[in-house]
């Protein structure tokens, strides 16, 4: 698309199957501390499916409006001030992000400083601050642009794992003596697994699909990986803490039912699995209760302050891109086809855990 056109992927909201290009045209005028930006890159992986499969729970269809029915999934990348009537954010700034599978996104940035910017469109003023902040790429200490590929693709999956392993770690993992995930060899998984595999006195156990046991053993940071069906052979007089990155209900299921009253604590993080779900009513164990990243973030916030939390996550991505360097490989996609084609892989769960897919709709 050239940068007088807009281009927006879109889905339907109550069918992810269903999708859709719409096009237009950009707006010809900005009002005042308005940005205009080309959307450069973007990261999708299956946590961009997730968002869409609670898209109405939690209120992702909220950050990025479209025609009734459709949404546009959010997902995290590298945007480029094409105009801006904001003084204080020149054209050219690149800003790292939430943005939409677009071409193109109209900002107001506010609350600019020299590391980010804050997105205070009114649409998005009620919604989980943490997502409306823009990262002003330039003015990041040690800024390294080698490595914005596998940021825009790790950094929100690391970012959410560093969150769990603070909050099981700050409650004594409730007294669970391991922990198990569910969709070991997912991003978000094998990045909980290297956070834990740094701490003492705790068992770090995967679980997965038979066709990527051999990923995930060969990560490193987990003590054991068995695949799926072999739930029920673990040691069930262990005490636990689930962590399920899948959303498949049968496997929670049997999980909870293998260490019945084991289960010190049950958190549900993502739906790879997204139509596997089922009731989770009746478990044995602790409660199967939704964990939401941005509740962790604004309990740090207030107790390490803005400029503290910042830093740990920074020091988490450095050493998450530092250490796992050869763990994925960046593929890269241009246009709708490439676009449509990763989508229809992480929608049906065929995305390589070995992969890290980058992609522009941009010419």
């Amino acid at each position: 698309m050239t940068t007088g056109n807009v281009c927006d992927f879109e889905v339907r909201r109550d069918d992810l199957r269903e999708t859709r290009f719409t096009t237009g045209a950009a707006p010809t005028e900005l009002s005042a501390g308005e940005a205009w930006l080309r959307i450069e890159k973007f990261g999708l992986t299956a946590n961009n499916v997730t968002y869409g499969a609670v898209g109405e729970m939690v209120g992702y269809w909220n950050f990025f409006p479209a025609e009734a029915g459709f949404g546009r999934i959010p997902v995290w990348g590298i945007g480029v001030v094409e105009r801006s009537r904001q003084p204080d954010l020149p054209e050219g700034e690149r800003l790292y992000g939430y943005l939409p599978m677009s071409t193109h996104l109209r900002i107001r940035p506010e609350h600019v400083s020299r590391t980010g910017v804050v997105d205070g469109s009114a649409h998005r003023s009620a919604l989980p601050p943490v997502y409306n902040q823009y990262a002003r790429l330039a003015g990041e200490p040690g800024y390294d642009p080698a490595q914005d590929d596998r940021r825009i693709v790790l950094q929100p999956l690391l970012a959410t794992s560093f969150l769990i392993d603070d909050f099981l770690a700050e409650a004594g993992f409730f007294g669970a003596k391991a922990l198990v995930i569910a969709s070991a060899s997912s991003k978000t998984g094998f990045c909980l697994a290297y956070f834990l595999a740094r701490r003492k006195g705790i068992e770090v156990i995967g679980l997965t699909s038979p066709g990527n046991r051999a990923f995930a053993l060969g990560l490193g940071c987990y003590d054991r990986v068995v695949p799926y069906a072999d739930v029920e052979k673990l040691p069930a007089d262990v005490p636990i803490v689930y962590v399920d990155m899948a959303g498949n209900g049968d496997v929670t299921r049997r999980v909870h039912e293998h260490y019945r009253d084991g289960v010190k604590q049950s958190c549900l993080v993502g739906l790879t699995h997204w139509e596997k779900g089922g009731s989770l009513e009746g478990l044995p164990g602790a409660k199967p209760a939704f964990f939401f990243a941005p509740t962790q973030i604004e309990k740090r916030r207030k107790d390490w302050g803005a400029d503290g939390f910042q830093a740990r996550i920074a020091a988490a991505r450095s050493d998450v891109l530092r250490d796992t360097e050869s763990w994925i490989r960046i593929v890269h996609g241009r246009g709708p086809a490439a676009l449509e084609t990763a989508y229809r892989d992480a929608l049906e769960g065929r995305l390589r855990p070995d992969e890290g897919h980058v992609l522009t709709l941009l010419d």
